[in-house]
């Protein structure tokens, strides 16, 4: 196996397994009358307090379509903004009691959903599977597009 054949397998596997976890989440967001994106704001509000530009940064957003965003998830009771501690003049995004309850609950449903896949694996594959993908994913990709490639053979 030359060497770009195993990172095409990687890739390859990778886009799978994003395209097979996406298609779950995208259906129970669907079922709570969410979006990926909104599932996504759900996710990184469970252990965080960020600021309204930095979250609008991390999802690739600018920063009017994130406050539509999270102005509806007001709306339904599960987010509030509020003033950042350090900075007054800061605006951070701050899950509600509602919010909470509703991430375990999808927490819950995603785990169920995953697990005919996650199960096919022991658990010492499952930790080391989550090993090898840590290098991966730490930090996130940025969301910023990068400059245009030629595909592999063109020129």
């Amino acid at each position: 196996m030359a060497p770009d054949d195993s990172a095409d397998t990687l890739i390859d596997g990778l886009v799978r397994s994003a395209f097979q976890v996406m298609g779950v989440l995208t259906r129970i967001g669907a079922e709570h009358d969410l979006s990926l994106t909104q599932l996504r704001v759900l996710g990184i509000l469970r252990d965080r307090r960020p600021r309204m530009s930095d979250l609008a940064a991390f999802l690739g957003l600018d920063k009017s379509t994130l406050s539509g965003l999270i102005a509806r998830a007001e709306q339904r009771g599960l987010l509030t903004r509020g003033t950042s501690p350090e900075d007054k003049r800061a605006v951070i995004v701050l899950i509600t009691d509602a919010g909470r309850d509703l991430t375990q609950r999808l927490d819950e449903e995603i785990r169920y959903a995953l697990a005919p896949a996650t199960d096919r694996l022991d658990p010492q594959q499952r930790e080391q599977l989550a090993q090898l993908l840590e290098p991966l994913l730490s930090p996130p990709l940025s969301a910023t597009p990068r400059p245009h490639r030629p595909v592999r053979g063109t020129p």
